[in-house]
């Protein structure tokens, strides 16, 4: 019977994001190797009950199931969060199929990957309590570098990721963890982060000054 995957993509900017870019390519090398797979974005599937109820059926019958959502200060988006918990609930209420596999990938706008951390360690959590096997977690910094573009578009700056992808996706494939030499790899800098602020503050002035309020960067409304 041919495996399947799946991949839940928590971001919810479109009409791109990293988090799709990095999970997509997850799931096009596990395509390679025999996988039926597909895309759910977590939060086109709370616009009906429909699309709900088929996500978490997607979820409780995929052989492995790729989890990829960005940092919203040092935790999961809120609607990724209520889409585990429901998730959770389900699964303990029925009899889940045996040997299902998460992976975890979680990109942030810092420049530290360390930021990352809890929210992989609310990933592994939530893997125990909904009887997953926990695949492993990756986590990179620095992800508006990618911005929401192919991986094989932004160049040498993402060789590492593409290679640690490619890695995790392996394990995958083969039923195994991903290894901690993966986890390394995907987390070593995109760039300096001296260069990553300086190209992020230029980017902030270009936004104010398309919006006008290139004069009030340095407002302090609540000060008082």
């Amino acid at each position: 019977m041919q495996k399947k995957a799946l991949l839940l993509v928590g971001s919810a900017r479109r009409p791109r994001s990293t988090s799709e870019s990095l999970g997509s390519h997850v799931l096009e090398r596990l395509k390679t190797q025999g996988f039926d797979t597909e895309v759910i974005l977590i939060h086109r599937a709370h616009r009906s009950e429909e699309q709900h109820a088929a996500m978490l059926d997607a979820a409780n019958h995929a052989d492995v199931v790729v989890l990829a959502f960005p940092l919203y200060v040092d935790c999961l988006p809120a609607l990724v969060t209520k889409t585990l918990e429901q998730l959770a609930t389900s699964r303990r209420a029925g009899t889940p199929k045996a040997g299902q596999r998460l992976l975890a990938i979680v990109n942030c706008g810092f420049p530290e990957t360390s930021q990352n951390e809890t929210a992989l360690a609310i990933c592994h959590q939530f893997a125990r309590e909904a009887r997953f096997e926990w695949a492993g977690g990756l986590a990179m910094g620095a992800g508006a570098a990618i911005d929401g573009l192919p991986l094989e578009e932004r160049g040498g700056m993402v060789r590492h990721v593409i290679a640690a992808l490619d890695a995790a996706a392996a394990a995958l494939a083969a039923g195994t963890p991903v290894p901690q030499e993966t986890v390394a790899l995907m987390g070593r800098p995109l760039m300096p982060s001296w260069t990553y602020s300086l190209f992020g503050g230029i980017g902030w002035r270009m936004q104010a000054r398309r919006h006008g309020t290139q004069k009030r960067l340095y407002d302090r409304p609540f000060a008082e």
